[in-house]
C-alpha cells in the first residue's frame, strides 16, 4: 500500500497526499495493436479455447506474477496449497514475486521494461497504471477476453469500471470488484496519551505533548519513526489536511516524493491549483514549519529515506510512537498491540469538514503484462483469485484451521494456540487488496476501537470530484520527470523538517518546479479535468 499500501506505502498506500505522475522514460503502444485475443498478442501456440468454446487448459504451464510489499512467514504453505487448486482447476501453477515497499520506485517500473517472465502484475491508480498503461506495458483487454477466462468476476463486476480502468480509450486494469472502504489513520499509544492528559485528539498538531513524553520516557522509541515510502509523507500530509479538503489531485503514481498540481477533492468545481496558490500554499507552510519544529525537537528519524520498515510494522514493538496506515491494513497491528497488552487510540486523517474521499475501482487491481506468455491462463486464475470464495479466503487469509478459523456464530478467527503475533499468514498482509471484499465474513476479534471505526467510516466517506479520472501524462512526461527530481531533491527535506529556514526552502522549491514546467503541467492536467467534468455533466 497497502499499501502505501495500501495506505499503505500504505501507503498506502494511502500515500495520500502528495502524489503526482511519475514519468518514465519513453515507450510507444506500437506493441498494444495487436489481435484482440490473448493467444494471439503474444505469439503462444496454445490454442485459446476447444471446439465447445471452453478454454484448452491441456498444458499445463507457470504462470509468474508480481504483488507489492512482503511474503508472509507462512506463504511457502500458502502457495503450495494455491498451486495444487490451480493444478486441479486449471493445470496451472502460480511463481508470486514481492517488490517490497521501499523499492517500489524503481523497480516496478523496471520488472515491467526488463523482458523477464511477467504474467500479472498488481496494477493501481496510485501505482503507475497510467504511466505503465502508455509505455505498452500492459496487455490491452477487451469485454470478450472477460467474459472467457474471468467469467465469475465479469458476472460481479460494474461495466463503469471498465470505463474508469481505459487509458487512450483501451482498457489495461481488470479493477476490483469492491474498491475499499477506509479512511487513512494514526494509532497512538493510549497509556502514553493518559500519561500526557490527552484525551480524543483529532488532529496531528495536537499530538506535540505526546511526542515530547516519548522523546523523554521512551529512549528506545522514535515518535515518527518513518519509513522512505508509505510514512515519509504522511504527518506532513496530516497537517495539511487540518487546514485543506485532502488535496489530492487525479493523478497516475506511486512515487511519495511527487508534488505538483492539486485539487479540493470536496470542490465540485475541480479547480486546479498549483503549489504557490492559496490555500495550498498557506496549508503547507503550515505543516513545513509544524515539522521542522518537530524535527529539530528529535521526533523524527533522521533518515527516513534508507529506512524500509513501515511504522505500523514496529509500532507493537515500542519503536515507533505513531503508526501511520488505513483502517483495512492497520488490523491485524492492532491485534499484535492487544496480545501484548498495549491499548491503542485510533485516529482517522480526515479533512476539516470531517470526511475522507472514496476510492474508485482502480484502487486495487491486476494487470496482465505485456509480453505474457500465458495471457489466458493468467486470467482464469485471477477469476478464481479474485472472485472464488476458496481462493478468496487462501491468499487473503491464509489455511484455515492454521491462519484462521470460522466460529460457531460464522465470524472469522484465529485457531487455538494462534495469535496475532505468531500467525505466520496475518490477513490482508499478502498483497492481494484486489480479491471481492464482499465475500469476507465479520471478524470476531476485532478490537472495540476497530469496531467503532469501522461503523463510522461509512460517514466519513465522500464521493471524490474526481472519482474515476486518471490523468494521462503523456505529453508532458519530460516535465513531470523534471518535477519528480525536484521535489525528490527540495520537498522531501520539507516534508520531513530537516531544512534551516522554512520559507527559503519553499521559494526555492517553487522556483526549481517553475524551472522543471510545472505551468505546463497544470495546463495539461486542467484541459483533461475539465473534459472529464464536463463528460461527466
Amino acid at each position: 500500500m497497502k499499501a502505501f499500501r495500501k495506505s499503505s506505502l500504505s501507503v498506502l498506500v494511502l500515500v495520500v497526499m502528495f502524489v503526482f505522475v511519475l514519468a518514465a522514460c519513453s515507450g510507444n503502444n506500437d506493441k498494444d495493436a495487436s489481435s484482440n485475443t490473448p493467444a494471439s498478442t503474444n505469439g503462444s501456440t496454445e490454442p485459446a479455447s476447444t471446439d465447445e468454446g471452453k478454454p484448452d487448459n491441456s498444458k499445463e504451464v507457470k504462470i509468474v506474477g508480481y504483488v507489492l510489499g512482503e511474503a508472509p512467514k507462512g506463504m511457502p504453505d500458502v502457495l503450495a496449497a494455491l498451486n495444487e487448486k490451480l493444478k486441479k482447476d486449471i493445470n496451472a501453477t502460480v511463481e508470486l514475486n514481492y517488490i517490497g515497499w521501499g523499492d517500489v520506485g524503481s523497480k516496478y517500473p523496471l520488472v515491467l521494461a526488463s523482458g523477464q517472465d511477467v504474467d500479472f502484475v498488481f496494477a493501481a491508480d496510485w501505482n503507475f497504471y497510467v504511466s505503465e498503461a502508455n509505455k505498452g506495458s500492459f496487455l490491452p483487454l477487451e469485454e470478450n477476453m472477460l467474459k472467457s477466462f474471468m467469467p465469475k468476476y465479469y458476472a460481479k463486476q460494474d461495466p463503469a469500471a471498465y470505463k474508469a480502468a481505459e487509458v487512450n480509450g483501451k482498457q489495461y486494469m481488470i479493477p476490483t470488484t469492491t474498491p475499499d472502504r477506509k479512511v487513512g489513520v494514526v494509532v497512538l499509544r493510549q497509556d502514553i496519551l493518559d500519561q500526557v492528559g490527552l484525551t480524543n485528539p483529532t488532529k496531528m498538531s495536537e499530538l506535540e505533548p505526546y511526542f515530547a513524553a516519548i522523546k523523554k520516557d521512551y529512549p528506545d522509541m522514535t515518535p515518527l519513526n518513518l519509513d522512505s515510502q508509505y510514512d515519509l509523507p504522511a504527518p506532513f500530509g496530516a497537517l495539511v489536511q487540518e487546514k485543506f479538503a485532502y488535496p489530492g489531485a487525479p493523478h497516475d503514481s506511486g512515487d511519495p516524493s511527487g508534488v505538483g498540481v492539486y485539487t479540493d477533492q470536496e470542490d465540485a468545481s475541480g479547480k486546479i491549483l498549483s503549489i504557490t496558490d492559496e490555500p495550498i500554499q498557506g496549508s503547507f507552510k503550515y505543516a513545513a514549519e509544524t515539522m521542522k519544529k518537530w524535527y529539530d525537537a528529535g521526533y523524527v528519524n533522521k533518515n527516513p529515506y534508507s529506512n524500509k520498515i513501515r511504522s505500523k510494522d514496529n509500532f507493537c514493538e515500542g519503536k515507533s510512537g505513531v503508526a501511520f496506515a488505513n483502517s483495512i491494513d492497520v488490523q491485524s497491528m492492532l491485534a499484535s498491540c492487544q496480545d501484548k497488552g498495549i491499548e491503542t487510540y485510533i485516529m482517522p486523517v480526515l479533512s476539516p469538514s470531517g470526511h475522507a474521499p472514496s476510492n474508485s475501482w482502480l484502487n486495487n487491481g491486476v494487470a496482465i503484462a505485456a509480453n505474457s506468455k500465458n495471457p489466458d491462463r493468467a486470467l482464469q486464475a485471477l477469476d478464481l483469485i479474485m472472485q472464488d470464495e476458496s481462493y478468496v479466503y487462501l491468499m487473503y487469509y491464509g489455511i484455515e484451521g492454521k491462519n484462521y478459523a470460522i466460529t460457531a456464530d460464522d465470524k472469522l478467527t484465529l485457531p487455538e494456540g494462534v495469535t496475532s503475533e505468531n500467525n505466520s499468514y496475518p490477513a490482508d498482509a499478502a498483497g492481494f487488496w484486489f480479491v471481492d471484499k464482499d465475500l469476507f465474513k465479520p471478524n470476531a476479534d476485532w478490537t472495540d476501537a476497530y469496531v467503532e471505526l469501522n461503523n463510522q467510516i461509512k460517514d466519513y466517506l465522500l464521493p471524490a470530484t474526481y472519482l474515476g479520472f486518471t490523468f494521462n501524462s503523456e505529453s508532458v512526461k519530460s516535465e513531470i520527470a523534471n518535477l519528480k527530481n525536484v521535489s525528490s531533491q527540495y520537498f522531501l527535506p520539507i516534508a520531513i523538517g530537516a531544512v534551516k529556514d522554512v520559507n527559503q526552502s519553499f521559494d526555492t522549491l517553487v522556483s526549481k518546479m517553475n524551472a522543471a514546467g510545472i505551468d505546463k503541467v497544470k495546463k495539461e492536467v486542467e484541459t483533461q479535468a475539465a473534459a472529464f467534468l464536463a463528460n461527466k455533466g
